[in-house]
C-alpha cells in the first residue's frame, strides 16, 4: 500500500478546533471536555476536487459473537433490540466473501427504531476472543452508539443484566461546554465482549429524531465508533474514496473522557462521518494521548470476536472496488463476490479494510431497498 495522503484537514482543523475550545472554557479546568460528541465544524474541513461515488448509505453493523443464543436474548431484554430474521449458510461464496474457508455461519438480524444490526456466529471455524486486557485505543475497538430517551433508567436497565461496564459510570458534559452540554454517555460490553455505548442527547442536541416524543427507553443506533491511527488518511479513506461527508470534529481529554474510556489520560481527536445516503454513522477516534494502542492484528479474521464490519450500500459498487484497487486498499474477498442464491441480501459484495483495519462489506442496494 503507498503512502498516506495528507490533507488540509490536518494542521488547520486541530488548530481551529483548539481555539474553538479555549474560546468556549478560556477558565475552565482541562477535566471539563466533550465525551465523544462532535462540534460541528464541517466549513474547516475542506474535501478534494475528486469525485466522490454517489448512492452511499449505511446498511448496518454486523459484530461478531461466539454463542447467538446468549448474544439475542442480550440485545433484545437488555437494549430493545427486536430479532428481524435468522439464516445459516455454509456457502463456499459467502466463505469467499468474508475470507474464511469453510465458513459455517449463523446470523440473526435485529433493528431498534430505524435502525439494523447483525450479529454472526461462526458454527465453523470459531475464532479468537476478544483479549481480555482490551481497551478504548487499541485499534481494532469498535463499538455501536445506541440512543437512549433517560440516561439513569438505561443505565439501572444494564446494571439489572448484569452487564461489564468499561466506563466507570455515565459521564455528562458539563454547561462550561455550551456546544454540547448536557448530553451523556456510558460504555459496556455485550456477552462476548464487545464494547458498545449509550449516549443520550438533551433536547437541544442530537438529530431531531431523536427529540420525537415517545415512551420507549432506546430509540436506535446514531453512530458507530471506531479507533484509528491517522485522521488525515482515514478521512481521505471515508470521504474521498467512499463519499462519506465529514459533520465535524472535537478534541476529547480530562477526567470525563477518563472515566468514559477507561483510559487514563485520554486525548482525544474525535472526526463525525456521515453518509448522504443516510444510515448510521462513523465516528473516528484518534487517540493522541496516551496514544494509539496495538493494532489491528494483520490475521484478523472475521470469525474473531474483535472483528466487526460496517454494510455499506454504494449504487456504484464495481467503480468503488476498483478505486479502492487502486488506491492498495488491502482486501478481505477476492473482489466482488456474486454471492447469488446465498441467505444474503444482496447479490455481489466486496469486503475490504479501512486504513486501520477495521473492515467494511460493500454492497449494490438490494433491489427492494
Amino acid at each position: 500500500m503507498g503512502s498516506p495522503t495528507r490533507h488540509p484537514f490536518s494542521t488547520r482543523c486541530r488548530v481551529q478546533i483548539q481555539r474553538l475550545t479555549e474560546a468556549i472554557m478560556p477558565t475552565a479546568p482541562r477535566r471539563i471536555v466533550c465525551l465523544g460528541i462532535a462540534v460541528l465544524l464541517a466549513g474547516l474541513l475542506p474535501s478534494t476536487s475528486q469525485a466522490q461515488p454517489e448512492g452511499l448509505a449505511v446498511a448496518g453493523v454486523t459484530l461478531t459473537v461466539d454463542d447467538l443464543d446468549r448474544a439475542v436474548p442480550f440485545y433484545r431484554d437488555a437494549l430493545s433490540f427486536v430479532p428481524v430474521d435468522t439464516v445459516e449458510t455454509a456457502s463456499p461464496r459467502v466463505a469467499r466473501l468474508l475470507g474464511v474457508f469453510g465458513a459455517r455461519v449463523r446470523t440473526v438480524r435485529l433493528r431498534l427504531g430505524n435502525e439494523t444490526i447483525a450479529l454472526t456466529e461462526f458454527i465453523s471455524p470459531t475464532g479468537r476472543p476478544i483479549p481480555v486486557d482490551s481497551r478504548s485505543n487499541d485499534l481494532w475497538f469498535q463499538h455501536i452508539a445506541i440512543v437512549v430517551r433517560d440516561m439513569t433508567a438505561a443505565y439501572e436497565r444494564l446494571r439489572s443484566h448484569n452487564v461489564r461496564f468499561i466506563s466507570s459510570a455515565p459521564q455528562t458534559l458539563p454547561e462550561s461546554i455550551p456546544v454540547a452540554a448536557g448530553i451523556s454517555a456510558v460504555y459496556f460490553r455485550d456477552p462476548s465482549g464487545n464494547p458498545l455505548e449509550l449516549i443520550h442527547f438533551p433536547p437541544d442536541k442530537g438529530a431531531d429524531r431523536w427529540q420525537r416524543a415517545t415512551d420507549a427507553l432506546f430509540l436506535g443506533v446514531d453512530h458507530t465508533a471506531i479507533g484509528v491511527a491517522d485522521t488525515d488518511e482515514s478521512v481521505g479513506f471515508y470521504r474521498d474514496q467512499l463519499g462519506f461527508e465529514v459533520a465535524g470534529g472535537s478534541i476529547n481529554f480530562g477526567i470525563e473522557q477518563e472515566r468514559l474510556t477507561g483510559v487514563f489520560g485520554a486525548r482525544v481527536l474525535i472526526t463525525a462521518l456521515r453518509p448522504p445516503g443516510g444510515g448510521i454513522g462513523v465516528e473516528l477516534l484518534h487517540y493522541q494521548a496516551p496514544g494509539t494502542g496495538r493494532a489491528m492484528p494483520v490475521d484478523t479474521r472475521a470469525s474473531d470476536l474483535w472483528h466487526a464490519h460496517i454494510r455499506i450500500h454504494t449504487s456504484d459498487l464495481e467503480a468503488v472496488v476498483q478505486s479502492l484497487f487502486d488506491h492498495g486498499r488491502p482486501f478481505v474477498s477476492p473482489g466482488i463476490v456474486d454471492v447469488t442464491g446465498t441467505p444474503l441480501t444482496a447479490p455481489h459484495g466486496a469486503m475490504v479494510r479501512d486504513p486501520s483495519g477495521h473492515a467494511l462489506l460493500l454492497t449494490a442496494p438490494p433491489s427492494d431497498s
